[in-house]
Order: structure tokens, then sequence, then C-alpha cells
């Protein structure tokens, strides 16, 4: 199953987890400090929020595609290469608490989008698993590259 990601950087990250939880009617599939995500069946999304600034306007940190395997990963990195995008491939690489295989490629605005699989699990957040300081969106493990 594939599903979209939506990952933004919000000021109270249990304010932002209390409002997704009603508004999508289901609490955080994964929690760790200063992150939570929602795996919201309908609509299929994922929902990543990451602790930001406090006192600052949530801000878009970046969009993706979670998809069901590597193969998949690869087959859209040849597609989207194949259509002159610039593609940047990470392989084995720690984000979101989660060891993942992804491809990044950026919008006509510059948005960072990932089309990505999850292959495990990790206690800490950023390329090294350790954790990441909360940054802008041009900050941070999946700041886009």
């Amino acid at each position: 199953m594939s599903r979209v990601q939506l990952a933004l950087r919000v000021p109270d990250l249990e304010s932002s987890i209390a409002f997704y939880r009603s508004l999508f009617g289901t609490g955080p599939a994964k929690r760790r400090p200063g992150y939570a995500n929602f795996a919201v069946a309908d609509p299929p999304l994922k929902l990543v929020l990451i602790e930001g600034e406090p006192g600052r306007a949530t801000v878009l940190d970046h969009l993706g595609v979670e998809v069901e395997d590597t193969a998949t990963v690869q087959r859209a990195t040849g597609r989207l290469s194949g259509l002159g995008l610039v593609t940047q491939v990470e392989n084995d690489t720690v984000c979101c608490h989660a060891r993942q295989d992804k491809v990044w490629v950026h919008g006509p605005g510059d948005e960072p989008w990932e089309v990505y699989t999850v292959t495990d699990d990790s206690p800490g957040h950023g390329p090294d698993g350790g954790t990441v300081p909360a940054a802008g969106p041009a900050g941070g493990c999946c700041a886009g590259r």
C-alpha cells in the first residue's frame, strides 16, 4: 500500500498531537521525544510531526510517498530520472526514527519530495541514529536534500 506523507514542523507538539488525533480519529502510531507520526487509514496518509521552534508558525518540512519496498523505490528512481528530474538516492539511512531507503526530488517551488520505504525501526532520529535538533525546513534529517 502506498500513501502520501506530510511532514510538518510544529511549535507545540502536544497540542498538534491532540488536534490531529481529533481531526483523523486516531492516535500516533509512533512517539519519540520531539516527534510523532500518524498512520491514517482514511484518507491514506502518513502525518509526521516534528517539534519546531515554540511560538513560530507550523511550516512544511517535506512531502513524501511511502511505498511497500526497496524495489518500488528503485523503480520510482528510474522513472523520475527518466523524466529528467534530479534525484538523490539515500539507501540504508536513518531518518524520522526509522531506517529507510529513499529517493529525493524537488518540485517547481523547491518543495522536497521523498519516495521511501521503511526497512526497520530506529531509536534515533537523524542520519547517525542520534537526535536532530529542531530546525527549519532546511535542517534536520528529512530536510529534502
